[in-house]
């Protein structure tokens, strides 16, 4: 082995570290707190009726926030149109971590981790990062829906579109997976993923 085969070997080049939510990012809870107004109520409210708030901020709907800390919540939730094509991706070019504040919801512990475990196996169990307070994620960017995770992050945050941080403006946003693929496209075109 030459000298620099051996540095090589002994130094890798590190690669930038994204922090990735699940909710409202990777995992879709939209259709499930959908089915659970309809059930309760009777009917299923239009998009322009709960766009721009959450679903549980409707008239007399605050009990369905309860609906996530029943276990199996997070079991069954649908991934976000595109986003296992593009996380495989970005999974080859950074190193990606979910990081999602599930403390909050004992009973989605253990969902959480068999439902990125299906849909996501190139994150792995080794950085699956279940916290309640995201300022001590330490990372490069955080792709994230709420704000509040973004505000103290020391990298670059970027905003997920969701239904209720559509006013905010304060971030980066990125409506789509399609988005997010070409914001690191031109991040990696750039030379900004060398450590």
């Amino acid at each position: 082995m030459t000298p620099l085969e051996e540095f090589m070997l002994n130094n890798p080049v590190q690669k930038k570290r994204i922090a990735l939510d699940m909710d409202e990012v990777i995992a879709d809870v939209y259709p499930k707190f959908l089915d659970f107004y309809e059930r309760d109520f009777g009917e299923r409210p239009a998009r322009e009726v709960w766009w721009g708030k959450k679903i549980y901020q409707l008239p007399n709907a605050g009990h369905i926030r309860g609906y996530l800390q029943e276990e199996g919540f997070f079991a069954d939730l649908p991934v976000m149109e595109g986003s296992q094509a593009v996380v495989e991706w970005l999974c080859e070019h950074y190193e990606v971590f979910a990081v999602t504040a599930a403390t909050e919801f004992r009973n989605s512990l253990r969902d959480k981790f068999d439902w990125l475990a299906t849909h996501f196996p190139c994150i792995g169990w080794q950085r699956l990062v279940l916290c309640g307070d995201k300022r001590i994620i330490k990372a490069d960017y955080m792709i994230d829906d709420h704000a509040w995770n973004l505000e103290h992050f020391e990298g670059k945050g970027l905003l997920f579109t969701a239904s209720h941080n559509v006013g905010e403006e304060r971030f980066t946003r990125v409506d789509t997976w399609g988005d997010v693929r070409a914001y690191f496209e031109k991040e990696l075109a750039s030379g900004s993923e060398a450590a």
